[in-house]
């Protein structure tokens, strides 16, 4: 780990380094031009901010065109930056992408071809000096001759990226962007301007029984006096020892520490670490959690479950892009918000896939803040990575950088190989033997065990067990290990298959090209509807196949609400989109409903994708402006901790899945209607419940009505009694709902009715606004639109005479408007419309 950010408490800032983000300018030119910096031009120099690329320079200078981007990964580019210094310093520089030259005034200093290393140099200074870096066109390095790959996929191109060291994005056609990484994207640093300049700390904690230990050595950049420092959390503290004239190092015990936890199961608790010296100066180290975490493969050794502090987890969420795909270096806020709504949805975990990027301290820190579980891909994807010495070299380099600056992180808890590597070449047909490297089944795992022992490392996403008997299997099987499951949504199979599947683990899943609201549409020019030219330019597709993800959407709409959506296109926009956006949140809530069911052999699975990187109809399931989309509230409201779920089982009728992940017993009363036109109950019954601590439950309906009942309409002896079962857990003593499920018998919604629907706004305080929604008739996937604000419940089902007080946020952090917008359901004649009071 790099030397800390100042804290907001008084930390001197003599110890920490100078961040050097002010002043920078960059220059474009063509590939080669200028060797050295002697012969720059003095004109065309872009104000340029840092840590960011080159992409971020133009888009502040009004030059960066999103939807045809600069070819940037094929010019050269140039930084400079007037340093005023005298004397020895340190410059870190955390991260250059991608093939890279520093030079100071006419001297190279470095060359770097990765751009997930960092770089110190030590300078010699003496008044003025121009720092130059130098990022070089890819084109010589991605034609140069290397060893020969076994397979050549058509995710990336041009295929001989696997030779360099740089993200995916922006090479990827059809995911993304063509937006290429260029720049100083991580932050450059000025280190040893004090005599008592902190150069690194290393500080990482373990358990021993309910005891917390705290590991730390923190390195100086400059010999120092010996004095007396402790180290201090909670009232703990101890001498720390000097191991020479430059290290400090101990370990302290804190007893009976509370322990980090994913947020759905218990308190993500942190601690407060400090190092006090002798002179009362106290340098705030940050916030520090405690946890044991493994992995358990099941009794036939081929699952695979997160177990936490002892405690099995259903590990759910999303694959996370990035909060900026122009800078890759999203502030803190940018990235707070996508915590937030993760953690609002019932999330537990994040996975930072292969195609990716290592992200900052502060995402993970985040994280443990959250109480949400990262999964890491190291930065490899789909390729044969060569296996050449510097090649080997780089990537250990990069791995052992990453793990030491993360040592600190609670939440990390999955480190794994790459996605998609050994399912690529399996694909292809090649056999165990010829697709397996030595990068993901011996030198990652390596550095893993000698850095993280407390992380569970996974060979690839997907992958078998290492070590199972059946090694020769695909890698993509969904019965054992970790898979990539996309039976329910990209191949297009009926929602059965989720159980069919028997998917252990899914590490990717459910792809849709997720409509966002009409407020998000309409940001984007002739993009507003399916049948405007741009609309498509969003929507992602996988290279080399003959449909995209709109089509996986419409097969779903087609099988399951019974309409030709080709046809609803052109004839009833407002009516396609709308069905669109219900049956996405229907999907998700059914195969979510399966996994999580008591029972299943499911114990995770992480949706693919957690945020658009464009406005349109993209793979997130909160759109480019942060806002969360049909699919997002579809998974809020069956992630939750405590719920209530229901699976179909046919001629079985209707099991109610009863989930308590919380660390005490709750009392609930259960409640069971079947409706009528969605109003009459024509059978229901209630039952008081006690759902243990950290436990699952299965009642059939069946059972808590006493009676037979065709919950189904499976058996058809005569018309259906019913269009609608609602199940509805309340907490025993206060009445309040804990969680509501529904079921319909018949999902098609062609019917509309005259709902009775009522809503006003109320003022709940200044700045703050709720509506109050309610219906006579059962109302089927309620959406509310507003143009400045969001509702914080939305495509939801709302229950006959049952009200429901909605929160409102505002789209822009600070709004004068009131709100002013309407009301819809699926199965409603006429939205309602509101604004204040």
């Amino acid at each position: 780990m790099s030397a800390p950010s100042p804290s907001a408490s008084a930390s001197p800032s003599a110890y920490f380094p100078r961040l050097l983000s002010e002043g920078w300018e960059c220059l474009t030119t063509r590939a080669g031009a200028y060797p050295t910096p002697a012969a720059l031009s003095a004109e065309g120099w872009l104000a340029a901010p840092v840590p960011g690329t080159v992409a971020s320079a133009w888009r502040e200078a009004g030059k960066l065109d999103l939807e045809t981007p600069h070819a940037f990964a094929f010019d050269d580019h140039w930084y400079r930056l007037v340093l005023c210094e005298k004397g020895l310093r340190r410059l870190r520089m955390h991260g250059l992408a991608t093939l890279s030259e520093v030079w100071l005034d006419d001297t190279k200093l470095l060359d770097s071809d990765s751009m997930f290393v960092a770089h110190d140099l030590d300078l010699h200074l003496d008044g003025n000096a121009t720092l130059y870096l130098c990022f070089r066109s890819l084109s010589a390095a991605l034609a140069a001759k290397r060893t020969r790959a076994r397979w050549r996929p058509r995710l990336a191109q041009p295929a001989t990226l696997r030779n360099v060291r740089t993200t995916l994005l922006g090479h990827m056609p059809g995911w993304c962007p063509p937006i290429q990484a260029v720049g100083p994207w991580r932050p450059v640093e000025l280190l040893g301007e004090s005599a008592t300049s902190i150069d690194r700390v290393d500080l990482h904690s373990s358990l021993d029984g309910n005891d917390g230990l705290i590991h730390l050595t923190l390195t100086f950049v400059h010999p120092q006096h010996e004095q007396r420092a402790r180290l201090v959390c909670n009232d703990a503290s101890i001498t720390l020892q000097w191991r020479d004239t430059q290290t400090l190092a101990g370990t302290l015990r804190v007893a009976d520490a509370p322990r980090w936890w994913p947020h759905t199961h218990g308190e993500p608790a942190l601690h407060r670490v400090a190092l006090e010296f002798a002179d009362n100066e106290v340098i705030e180290l940050g916030r520090i959690g405690f946890r044991e975490l493994r992995v358990d493969r099941g009794p036939s050794g081929d699952g695979f479950q997160l177990v936490v502090n002892g405690v099995p987890v259903f590990a759910r969420g999303a694959c996370w892009t990035h909060a900026d795909l122009v800078s890759l270096s999203g502030s803190r806020e940018q990235a707070q918000t996508f915590f937030q709504l993760a953690r609002d949805a019932g999330m537990n975990l994040l996975r930072v896939g292969g195609t990716m990027l290592y992200e900052s301290d502060d995402f993970y820190g985040l994280a443990d803040e959250y109480g949400l579980l990262i999964w890491q891909d190291f930065a490899f994807a789909n390729f044969d990575y060569p296996t050449d010495a510097a090649f080997t070299a780089s990537v250990q380099r990069e791995a052992e950088q990453f793990l030491s600056r993360t040592r600190r992180f609670a939440s990390l808890g999955v480190l794994c190989g790459g996605s998609e590597a050994d399912q690529q070449a399996a694909m292809l047909g090649l056999p165990p033997e010829l697709r397996a490297q030595t990068l993901f089944t011996q030198q990652l795992p390596s550095i893993v065990a000698a850095l993280r022992t407390d992380v569970p490392y996974v060979m690839n996403s997907p992958s078998v067990p290492a070590g199972d008997a059946g090694a020769t299997a695909w890698p993509f099987a969904t019965r054992e290990g970790v898979t990539h499951y996309y039976g329910v949504g990209a191949y297009q199979r009926p929602l059965e298959d989720a159980r069919r599947a028997n998917v252990r683990f899914a590490s990717e899943c459910l792809a849709f090209a997720n409509v966002p609201d009409d407020v998000a549409l309409n940001t984007v020019p002739l993009a507003s509807k399916p049948h405007e030219p741009r609309w498509k330019a969003a929507v992602p597709r996988d290279p080399g196949a003959g449909w995209d993800f709109d089509d996986v959407r419409e097969y779903y709409l087609r099988t399951l609400y019974q309409v030709d959506p080709a046809r609803l296109r052109y004839e009833d926009p407002e009516r396609y989109l709308d069905l669109s956006r219900a049956v996405v949140a229907e999907v998700m809530t059914d195969v979510f409903s399966e996994w999580r069911r008591h029972g299943s052999s499911c114990a995770g699975a992480i949706v693919w994708q957690l945020q658009d990187l464009r406005p349109g109809a993209g793979w997130g399931v909160i759109d480019a402006l942060g806002a969360p989309k049909s699919a997002w509230h579809g998974l809020a409201q069956v992630l939750c901790p405590v719920a209530a779920l229901i699976t179909d089982e046919g001629l079985d009728g209707l099991d109610v899945h009863l989930i308590n992940e919380t660390a005490v017993a709750i009392d609930a009363r259960l409640e069971l209607a079947c409706l009528r036109d969605g109003v009459t109950k024509v059978a229901g019954a209630s039952r008081d419940v006690t759902l243990a601590a950290r436990s699952t439950t299965r009642i059939q309906a069946s059972d808590l009505l006493g009676q037979f009942f065709d919950f189904t309409y499976a058996y058809r002896f005569g018309p259906r009694a019913h269009d609608a079962t609602v199940i509805t857990l309340r907490d025993k003593a206060g009445g309040a709902v804990l969680s509501e499920a529904f079921h319909f018998p018949e999902r098609a919604c062609t019917q509309r009715h005259e709902l009775g629907l009522e809503v006003r706004a109320e003022q709940t305080s200044n700045e703050n606004w709720e509506l109050v929604v309610s219906a006579k008739r059962l109302a089927r996937w309620v959406h509310i639109v507003d143009p400045h604000y969001r509702a914080t419940l939305d495509w939801f089902h709302l229950a006959p005479g049952r009200e429901r007080r909605i929160p409102l946020v505002g789209r822009q952090r600070s709004t004068s408007h009131p709100p002013e917008g309407e009301v819809r359901a699926l199965n409603a004649t006429f939205s309602i419309h509101y604004q204040r009071n």
